[in-house]
């Protein structure tokens, strides 16, 4: 049987679980359907009423978006066309239900490599914050995922802060998805632009895909590619093979590998014309 806490305070909550080595619940839409039917053991410390940690904060320079903040108040929270993608992303992330529930720091912490949030933040070049009885740490997005499930969080540490430079606030952006159906599907493949153009030219550009590795990537080859390029028709033709060297796609029952690398390229095209339409409206 699992013991239950539910603590009032951020500084309560990292005391517990520096006491117990507990498992955080936020949203819970990771949490329970990881279990597959068998008991939860251990501690749950459930972070539903740590004000603390929920929230859209906008500074001078950042955007701080607290961990226990939903999908539903991201797509509805965020102004800028820098995060169109992100609040696209988060539209269909599950059900409606699941938006209500499901929170951006759960998403990053199961870390799955399908997960829609991430390619996102990757391209916004989000960093996360990580609170401990020890004091905080910040770590860049693409350090802290790892791998497939597993990140840099240590047992005793919650991600209670995501932030975002303001200097994407204007850029353009997008996401795009593959899969069998629209809504409530895993991809098959997915991709997230971010383009600060001054001038018709871009001066930064960042491109993640997701799904095809056993986490999400930057393309950073496309990239840099990418800067300096004056805009014109066709210019998402830059985009080749070769700038996806780096993922490494499996076959399963939605896709073979090669079908996740070829649709991977068209989206990544796709992607970077729907991120400079965004600039032209």
């Amino acid at each position: 049987m699992a013991a239950y806490f539910r603590p009032e305070t951020l500084a309560e909550a990292v005391q517990v679980l520096a006491q117990t080595g507990g498992t955080p619940l936020a949203g819970g839409t990771d949490v329970f359907p990881s279990l597959q039917g068998s008991p939860l053991v251990g501690t749950l410390v459930d972070l539903s009423r740590v004000s603390e940690l929920s929230g859209i904060e906008v500074t001078s320079e950042a955007i701080h978006i607290g961990g226990h903040t939903t999908w539903s108040k991201i797509a509805t929270g965020l102004s800028g066309r820098g995060f169109d993608g992100l609040r696209s992303a988060a539209r269909q992330l599950g059900s409606v239900q699941t938006q209500n529930c499901a929170t951006i720091a759960g998403n990053l912490c199961n870390a799955s490599p399908a997960a829609d949030g991430i390619p996102c933040l990757l391209a916004l070049e989000a960093e996360v914050s990580l609170v401990s009885t020890a004091g905080v740490r910040r770590i860049p997005l693409d350090d802290f995922i790892v791998g497939n499930r597993r990140t840099l969080r240590r047992a005793d540490e919650i991600l209670s802060v995501i932030t975002i430079s303001r200097r994407w606030e204007e850029a353009g952006s997008s996401f795009l998805k593959l899969g069998a159906r629209r809504y409530l599907v895993i991809s098959i493949a997915m991709v997230a632009a971010v383009v600060r153009v001054e001038e018709k030219q871009i001066q930064e550009a960042r491109l993640a895909v997701g799904s095809c590795s056993a986490r999400a990537l930057r393309l950073r080859e496309l990239e840099n590619e990418l800067r300096g390029q004056r805009l014109r028709p066709g210019l998402s033709a830059v985009a080749r093979e070769e700038h996806l060297s780096s993922l490494s796609p499996i076959g399963d029952v939605r896709g073979t590998a090669e079908y996740r690398r070829s649709s991977a390229l068209v989206l990544v095209r796709r992607s970077l014309e729907a991120a400079l339409e965004t600039i032209d409206r």
